[in-house]
């Protein structure tokens, strides 16, 4: 094969002449050598579609096609259907009315494929843009309002006008290609990393040879645990530097402990090289017994995953069963006994992990560019791991491309990456690939539990107890350790249970570590609410009467759980009534028992409460925020934030808090983020955090601002300070309006008389100890009993996120959350074999919902103020962690027509229909 070759295309209109590597692929080639870094690699398989380009007035996918196919032809990517100040192509303006936007990194793809379904279809039905865009996939937004922009931007008429003010203001840079993600940062000379991972679950390296594969050229280190390893602090993140854990390495010593661990960085010119280097390497394996199903890992002979520690048991926990509730347990007039069990998923986001590391020796300066939701955390755990001080690193991430909690506490990878661009005195960059991604960053749920629940003749509970078993891998990441224990605390959410115990435990296993996904002590919620419909079954009642027997209602709050944890300003009640009136429940049964009996069909109805534990206060360092407002010499406001957003509006959430309370249009305030560099040490975006305990921040902030302004204003006008309000863009006196000093003057003021010069003010916030927010989730579906296959026919979410700061972002995070709940229940599994091997490669194994599958999410609000700063709640997690059991339980309640039952997730077609067999019902 030809070393390079020369090729000639156009694109966006301008011819270009370029020599390429034969193996480059087109999406690449139009990254590295044209510069246009909207078209977005998120699986290297074709199925993803953020790559989608037109090729020849065509969507291609670029990540499967070879620049060297694309000779003669005419390219068009995002940037050529946008304009570089504003969005121009009808569809990206729909964009953004409708909210069609999260983190961005799939909205080129679905610009690029649904500009050509309306240049093909002028005027699409909805099925035929759900079918046009399900080659697309989106990991945060839930399709709603991507197939709503699709129908807006098909007319001009029918749709109302959206305010600018209510658009998101980071979507303009998405749309036109002028995002930030972690692969379009570059630096000159950066090197490239790639990792030789274990392909065992469990073994001793018996020999790892890298000599041929630093022989290679263009490779410029491979380095191994002797290399990296002595050079490398605490790699556990900050809360976690006290545990008494195996220590983390940067890469495997002599033992592997899953498929996938490192255990050699290749360091080299470029990707392509780097990797062809993995294959040089020469390394013998002696493979042993892994211990891969929790339940046989927790028992006494099972093999071990970390020797040394004498057992796979990770955490323990357990609550006394009192005499009370053993007799409840042993004696009530109902006792059932229910099993849940939830698989192991993936987060999956498109922008998989990455870092792009440069460390000067002669300043002794290290910068890193990292996919991440929490910069100051990593600033934190790159000068642990590397030694450098903290004060000579700075971390910065523009744009991340979905998380749900992956990219939270900074990785074992990106860590390692850092310290080896620290050893070499070089830039290095790694970008995960897909295949990485599904078996070596993290994976979440796969818990076991077991619940017990007594009740009266009536259907009152009288006492509860669960029994949960969690597989945490080959270790727990970040704090998953410590969320554990609080399923079981929780356990009874918004019911009124007089009597509850709990055990629990979490055992290792030799595969993929564990870590955060949207909502960690989510099973609480899925196990208990799947279990509440078979107790319903069990004892007669419908699962929305024994709700209604025990749900918590607005007069019994605060209510303090049998754990002695206090629940209040919820209105768990309120909401389960408002799905009930939506879904006209009473009909929608009648309707079911009509269908099946008259045509045999299934359809199912189910419900789930969650009351969300958010901006909890006892989780330090992610309980406390800072923020700093300073304002500009043209009067707008710069609000510096310590927030790392993957798609939750908060450059826009954050700006409306602070010109709320300045008296400016949102326009006037700008937000920072994303840079340790500029902004003051922080929490990050996660745990339902970020309105309360940011939002407080900036609340106290303006508070400070306004003090300091008010004091300058008043000397300007010669009136008393407590006269001065903020109003219009200006501080007026309240007795005389006329009398009035634009913030632009104040900023001058300052500059001249107050020291320092600038008009600014700092504020921190820490959280209480619990701010709860809650919800209601109801669906209706219908089984097709041919196939196994669900439809979701109706959803609906009343939710309570107490005072809401934009409705068009809480409906967004609420049907994204919905639809990963979906995924959940029906799709998404990450499955090894026997020995631990990986089975889930990459997204072509791991199916997640198109916009074929996706319901349109029907939203309530109800609004009950928390007692924290603007009354806000955390919000989220919720959509994701109610809907997987509610789409359970609507599939179990159709099964239950029939006789059929289910007990695990996911709720495949194979699933399915092995329900209908075993009940002679197929």
């Amino acid at each position: 094969m030809a070393e390079h070759v020369d090729l000639e295309l156009t694109v966006n209109g301008r011819r270009r002449r370029a020599r390429t590597d034969p193996r480059t692929t087109l999406a690449d080639f139009l990254r590295t050598e044209c510069g246009l870094t909207a078209t977005h690699v998120g699986c290297e398989q074709g199925v993803c579609g953020a790559c989608t380009v037109w090729l020849d007035e065509a969507s291609v996918l670029s990540c499967t096609l070879l620049a060297v196919q694309a000779d003669g032809a005419r390219i068009r990517t995002a940037e050529g259907l946008t304009g570089p100040d504003e969005a121009v192509a009808p569809l990206a303006d729909a964009l953004r009315a409708e909210h069609g936007i999260q983190c961005g990194y799939c909205t080129p793809g679905i610009l690029m494929r649904g500009s050509e379904l309306l240049r093909d279809r002028p005027a699409p039905t909805d099925a035929e843009i759900r079918a046009g865009l399900c080659g697309n996939l989106c990991r945060c937004t839930g399709y709603t309002n991507v197939v709503r922009a699709v129908a807006r931007a098909a007319t001009a008429t029918g749709h109302a006008p959206v305010e600018a003010a209510s658009r998101r203001r980071e979507d303009l840079r998405l749309l036109t290609g002028r995002g930030e993600f972690v692969d379009d940062v570059n630096r000159p000379g950066m090197l490239h990393a790639a990792f030789l991972r274990s392909p065992v679950a469990a073994g001793r390296i018996r020999r790892l040879d890298p000599s041929a594969a630093r022989d290679l050229d263009g490779v410029v280190a491979v380095l191994t645990a002797a290399d990296l390893n002595p050079q490398a602090g605490p790699m556990q993140p900050t809360p976690r530097l006290d545990d008494d854990d195996p220590r983390l390495l940067p890469l495997a010593e002599d033992r592997l402990h899953f498929a996938g661990e490192p255990m050699a960085l290749v360091v080299a010119r470029d990707r392509y090289l780097a990797e062809d280097a993995l294959d040089a390497i020469e390394v013998e394996i002696e493979p042993v017994e892994p211990a891969v199903d929790p339940e046989r890992a927790a028992k006494d002979n099972a093999p071990l995953v970390y020797p040394e520690t004498g057992s796979n048991l990770c955490a323990e926990l357990a609550s006394p069963v009192r005499p009370a509730l053993r007799r409840a347990l042993a004696e009530a007039p109902h006792v059932v006994r229910a099993t849940c069990r939830q698989q192991r998923q993936a987060n999956a986001p498109l922008e998989t992990r990455g870092v792009a590391a440069l460390y000067d020796p002669d300043t002794g300066e290290l910068w890193a560019n990292i996919s991440t939701q929490n910069p100051h955390e990593a600033k934190l755990a790159i000068s642990r791991v590397t030694g450098v001080p903290a004060e000579l690193i700075r971390v910065t991430a523009r744009d991340v491309g979905g998380s749900f909690g992956l990219k939270f506490w900074t990785g074992r990878d990106e860590l390692t990456v850092a310290l080896a661009a620290r050893v070499l005195g070089r830039g290095v960059k790694w970008i995960e690939d897909g295949r990485e991604n599904l078996t070596a960053s993290t994976h979440a749920r796969s818990d076991l539990g077991t619940g017990t629940f007594a009740l009266d003749e009536d259907g009152h509970l009288l006492g509860t107890h669960l029994d949960h078993l969690e597989d945490t891998g080959a270790y727990p990441t970040g704090v998953i350790a410590k969320a554990g224990p609080f399923v079981g605390m929780i356990f009874t959410g918004p019911y009124r249970v007089p009597q509850h115990a709990f055990r629990f435990r979490s055992v290792r296993t030799n595969t993929c570590p564990r870590g955060a996904y949207r909502g960690p002590w989510a099973f609480t919620t899925v196990a208990r609410e799947q279990m509440l419909d078979e107790v319903a079954r069990a004892v007669g009642l419908d699962p929305l009467e024994l709700r209604r027997r025990n749900v918590l209602s607005s007069d019994e709050l605060p209510y303090s759980m049998p754990t002695r944890i206090t629940i209040d300003h919820v209105t768990p009640a309120d909401t389960l009534e408002e799905v009930a009136r939506r879904l006209d429940y009473t009909e929608s049964r009648r309707r079911q028992r009509r269908l099946f009996a008259e045509q045999g069909r299934l359809l199912g109805l189910g419900l789930a409460l969650c009351v969300e534990p958010s901006s909890i206060g006892t989780m330090d360092p992610i309980s406390t925020d800072t923020a700093r407002l300073r304002v500009e010499p043209d009067g707008t406001v710069t609000a510096f934030l310590a927030t790392g957003s993957g798609g939750q509006g908060v450059e826009t959430t954050m700006a409306q808090v602070v010109a709320g309370e300045l008296g400016l249009g949102v326009d006037d305030v700008r937000v920072v983020q994303g840079d340790t560099g500029a902004t003051p040490y922080g929490r990050g975006t996660g745990a339902s955090g970020t309105a309360v305990i940011t939002g407080g921040a900036c609340r106290a902030a303006a508070a400070e601002l306004l003090g300091a302004a008010r004091l300058l204003a008043a000397a300007s006008l010669g009136v008393p300070a407590d006269r001065i309000e903020p109003r219009r863009g200006a501080l007026a006196d309240r007795a005389d309006p006329a009398a009035a000093i634009s913030w632009a003057e104040l900023a001058k003021v300052a500059r001249r008389d107050r020291a320092g010069g600038a008009l600014e003010a700092v504020g921190r916030f820490k959280a209480p100890p619990v701010t709860w927010s809650n919800a209601c989730h109801g669906c209706l579906v219908e089984i097709d009993r041919e196939a196994g296959l669900v439809r979701v026919e109706r959803y609906v979410v009343a939710e309570d996120c107490g005072r809401i700061i934009n409705a068009k972002v809480v409906e967004g995070q609420i049907a994204g959350g919905v639809l990963q709940g979906i995924g959940a229940a029906l799709f998404e599994e990450v499955r090894y074999d026997e020995r631990g091997r990986p089975l889930t490669l990459g997204l072509a194994d791991y199916p997640v919902p198109t916009a074929a599958e996706a319901p349109v999410v029907d939203c309530a609000h109800i609004e009950t103020p928390s007692p924290t700063p603007g009354g806000h709640k955390g919000m989220g997690q919720g959509g994701a962690v109610g809907a997987l059991p509610c789409v359970f339980n609507a599939v179990a309640d159709a099964l239950a027509l029939v006789g059929a039952r289910v007990d695990r997730t996911p709720l495949t077609p194979e699933r399915i229909l092995t329900a209908l067999a075993g009940a002679g019902a197929g």
